[in-house]
């Protein structure tokens, strides 16, 4: 073999192998079963291989998987699953031709005549039957075979149903690869929110630390007696200032919508002492005098990231206040089959629902006539909150007019 086929082969070795570690079928330096196979897969392919035996009325049945070098038994009935080299294996000298193979008597058949597994070494097959794995991206990952030591041959109907049941072997495998990619994807999506917090952890420190330089230099200067209160500098003052402050708010609220949705610390959280932690951040009390009322629920979640939800809802419900009646807003948690959903109800301005969508995304402001300050960060920073507690936040109208913002937190388990 000269050096560019050799070069050929190698790299389509490892195109196969990188295409096996995909679907969890890569083996480690000594490992005998794949390394990243869960176990609902490998018993659903031990019932199959059961199956086509059965069907099939042989002894054997096995699922192979050849790599590079070797045949690799994932899946086997009548016999131990094992691992052998690839030049000893039938399978490996048909499974690429993109149909199944039957062979009444292997003993007999140029192609597998003087196998190991025919002429006693390995084994004394004689009948074989063989469906190739092909996947839906082309790549063949191996086969599903059945074989017996007595010479016969299946009938028409006996095989069909064979290439039926390779065909949900690889349903399987697609369903494992889809699983790993899926992991991979939430494994990545951690990272990237871990290194997103902690991007905006650090930017809000660096730009924190020069803009309370400047504000405080500001109002020493506000509180000069010997400036003028007439003088434009004066507005030029109070400009910078109120400037800076929002430019602070906007700085919390990018922090706050970083670290949702991160690691959470799940733990039983009481809906009154954290709903009344969160009004007090907002210079607010529970009662008729505040007009926020709260009922106590107890349910599992990550406590600090549903302060910031409630004060984020309290604080859009005292934004967007109706004008024509006292604020009124209500915290209630309702428990049904898929746990505890807390509700936030207001009798606001309220949201239409062709705005409801926009209002969910980052700086998503709908800017109505009278509406108070903010960054636009609110509810999106509360969606990420639920959908970091597998849940979905759902914004619907308060009877009477107003907003009622709900997500579902899993139950407390007694």
């Amino acid at each position: 073999m000269d050096g560019t086929a050799k070069q050929m082969l190698t790299e389509g070795n490892e195109t196969r192998n990188l295409g096996l570690r995909e679907y969890g079928l890569a083996v480690g330096a000594d490992s005998r079963v794949p390394v990243a196979l869960d176990g609902s897969a490998l018993r659903s392919l031990d019932n199959l291989v059961r199956l086509a035996a059965r069907v099939c009325g042989v002894p054997y049945a096995v699922v192979n998987v050849i790599t590079a070098d070797q045949q690799l038994q994932i899946a086997a009935f009548g016999l131990d699953a094992g691992v052998c080299a690839r030049d000893d294996s039938m399978c490996a000298r048909v499974f690429l031709r993109g149909e199944a193979t039957i062979v009444a008597d292997a003993s007999v058949d140029p192609r597998f005549a003087s196998s190991p597994f025919v002429i006693g070494e390995l084994g004394n097959v004689r009948f074989y039957a063989s469906v190739p794995l092909e996947t839906s991206s082309g790549l063949v990952l191996g086969s599903l075979c059945v074989f017996s030591e007595k010479a016969e041959m299946p009938d028409e109907e006996q095989l069909s149903l064979l290439t039926f049941l390779g065909h949900q072997v690889v349903e399987i495998l697609e369903l494992q690869h889809r699983t790993l990619q899926l992991n991979d994807a939430l494994d990545e999506l951690e990272r990237s929110n871990a290194m997103l917090a902690e991007f905006a952890s650090r930017v809000s420190h660096d730009l924190r630390t020069p803009l309370t330089t400047i504000l405080g230099y500001v109002e020493f200067a506000e509180d000069d007696p010997d400036s003028a209160s007439d003088h434009p500098s004066a507005e030029y003052l109070r400009l910078i200032g109120r400037g800076g402050r929002r430019m602070l708010e906007v700085l919390d609220d990018v922090l706050d919508y970083a670290r949702a949705g991160g690691t959470l610390k799940q733990q039983p959280v009481s809906l009154l002492a954290v709903t009344a932690e969160a009004a007090q951040d907002l210079g607010r009390d529970l009662g008729p005098v505040t007009g926020i009322f709260c009922e106590d629920a107890v349910f599992v979640a990550d406590r600090g990231q549903v302060r910031t939800l409630l004060q984020n809802l309290l604080a859009n419900s005292i934004n967007y206040q109706s004008p024509w009646r006292p604020l009124h807003v209500e915290v209630t948690a309702t428990a049904g089959p898929q746990g505890i959903t807390l509700s936030v109800a207001d009798n606001g301005k309220g949201i239409p629902a062709a705005d409801r969508e926009k209002a969910l995304e980052p700086l998503g402001r709908l800017n109505q006539p009278g509406d108070g300050p903010g960054t636009g960060l609110g509810l999106a920073t509360c969606s990420r909150i639920a959908q970091a507690h597998g849940g979905q936040l759902v914004i619907s109208d308060t009877p009477g007019g107003g907003t009622t913002v709900s997500m579902t937190f899993p139950a407390l388990d007694t």
